[in-house]
């Protein structure tokens, strides 16, 4: 068996076609076909059922492709492991995050200490996320909410308050609290369902007895800050990811634990860079000193 047919495998089984696969890997259709003939071949047993170009694993690919996925995972753990203790200085550090209100304050820090090391963010959604995690492709996920998993380590580093945004001509800008049933009669402005911050902020005032009503739902958290300020809507949003603007007021919800928890994440066997423990201690050290500030 060769590790050529274990990652032209890995490939097919992962696409379950091979014109995709072929291109992902720039070999001719042919070449991988008769790749992964010899494999199945080398095994005694057929790895996906066939219709045209088109595969699907069986039961012998599925358990297979765990192994091979193992097997690969371990191999590119020992290069890594080689290269941070060769050539510190050039290595690069893959990052993921679902919440990335407070990156750039981290990655300026990290770079404070470590001027040399390179890094690559993925701004990604909580199952994309989970897949590189499971896979080991990041050295760390920073995400809300925290992820479960018997192969992924998780750290909370951060209890963030979730505050409500109002123009500051708004009837309760002048509180320093609000209650979420005052709330009940609003218009919001807020990201769309699977985000984490609009899972609970819906879950919590659900339970108190209204669902909010939303007239702007996307993508970008950032953006609304400037709906708020243009008296769209008002918004909920997390205290690290306030935006210190002019016309906005930013008021606590009593009565109410009415926050999210932030998470470092990695997976338990991918080796960890020097490069990599700075960060984690950076992300550890940034979090403590906004923890000590009051709202």
């Amino acid at each position: 068996m060769e590790l050529l047919q274990l990652q032209y495998f890995i490939a097919v089984a992962r696409l379950e076609h091979v014109t995709e696969a072929a291109r992902s890997l720039h070999v001719t259709q042919s070449s991988l076909s008769k790749t992964i003939q010899r494999l199945e071949e080398d095994l005694g047993a057929p790895l996906f059922d066939r219709t045209g170009r088109k595969l699907r694993l069986n039961e012998f690919g599925s358990r297979f492709l765990r192994r091979a996925e193992k097997a690969l995972f371990e191999l590119e753990q020992g290069k890594q492991e080689i290269r941070d203790l060769s050539i510190l200085e050039h290595s690069t550090l893959e990052l993921a995050v679902t919440t990335a209100s407070t990156l750039p304050n981290i990655l300026r820090e990290f770079r404070k200490k470590m001027p040399n090391i390179h890094f690559h963010v993925q701004m990604l959604a909580t199952q994309e996320m989970v897949t590189l995690l499971h896979r080991g492709e990041v050295d760390f996920c920073l995400s809300s909410p925290p992820i479960q998993g018997d192969d992924i380590e998780c750290q909370i580093v951060c209890i963030d308050p979730i505050l409500v945004a109002v123009p500051k001509g708004h009837r309760l800008a002048n509180r320093k609290s609000v209650s979420l049933i005052e709330l009940r009669d609003e218009w919001f402005v807020g990201v769309k369902r699977g985000y984490g911050t609009r899972d609970l902020v819906d879950s919590v005032c659900k339970s108190v007895g209204f669902v909010p009503r939303y007239v702007y739902e996307g993508d970008e958290p950032a953006r609304l800050s400037a709906l708020v300020e243009a008296e769209i809507g008002i918004a909920f949003i997390p205290s690290t990811a306030r935006n210190l603007r002019e016309y906005i007021q930013y008021i606590p919800v009593d009565n109410h634990e009415l926050a999210r928890e932030i998470a470092l994440l990695w997976h338990k066997s991918r080796y960890i860079s020097r490069a990599a423990l700075e960060f984690r201690e950076v992300v550890v050290e940034y979090f403590g000193a906004i923890s000590k500030q009051t709202i």
